[in-house]
């Protein structure tokens, strides 16, 4: 329908910086719909509970939010399944479910997604990465080879939709975000630590960046993080 507002999807759309993204879009003049396994007290806009990595959930409740909105403008990926364990006492489990989490939930999101976006015209299409993307840490080897291979398809697929018009970016989270639970887990100054509505702006100014501009990969970090 012409002249209804744009859609935003965010996968991932917990507490923190899943429901900063929402707002921010929302205050953009966005509709917000957010999904994830558990559904965040007072979530931003309507909120789909669903597992991400559902082969038949996640496409059935894609496909009913782009029949009641149309195709979405901005979609984003931020799923997230962290396992730190000594790799002599990790299980096959342990990979099997971080891959599940982060790359199975992005190929759902995308193959729902992506097709609709190039038909309405394009968009943007953001994968959230950590600084596991890059570098793979001791008793890090499940969450680091998800996230290498999450950026691996992101790199495909920008390759793939760019040219019909889908802008498809990748961003390294490099810290602490900065969240109710991330403070209860680390013994970390707040001052040191990501804060959600500011990383959501720059996924906001990424999604409306220019074509002759259009970034693949942006990497965002505290000023007091090493690197």
């Amino acid at each position: 329908m012409a002249g209804r507002p744009p859609l935003v999807i965010v996968a991932g759309a917990g507490a923190g910086l899943g429901q900063a993204l929402l707002a921010r879009f929302r205050d953009g003049g966005f509709i917000p719909v957010g999904l994830g396994r558990s559904k965040p007290e007072a979530p931003v806009g309507a909120f789909h509970q669903v597992d991400l990595d559902g082969e038949a959930a996640m496409p059935a409740t894609l496909a009913a939010i782009i029949a009641e909105h149309g195709p979405p403008r901005v979609v984003i990926h931020n799923a997230s399944e962290l396992v730190i364990r000594p790799f002599v006492d990790g299980h096959l489990d342990d990979y099997q479910r971080t891959w599940a989490s982060m790359v199975q939930s992005a190929i759902l999101l995308a193959q729902a997604t992506l097709q609709p976006m190039v038909r309405a015209g394009g968009g943007a299409f953001i994968v959230s990465g950590a600084t596991a993307s890059l570098r793979g840490g001791a008793r890090f080897s499940a969450f680091a080879s998800a996230k290498f291979a999450l950026r691996g398809l992101t790199q495909s697929l920008a390759r793939e939709f760019q040219p019909a018009g889908v802008h498809v970016s990748h961003v390294i989270l490099d810290g602490i975000i900065d969240t109710a639970r991330s403070r209860a887990l680390h013994s970390l100054d707040p001052q040191k630590m990501m804060r959600p509505e500011e990383i959501a702006e720059v996924y906001w100014q990424l999604a409306h960046q220019p074509k002759s501009t259009w970034t693949h990969e942006l990497d965002l970090r505290p000023a007091s993080e090493g690197f």
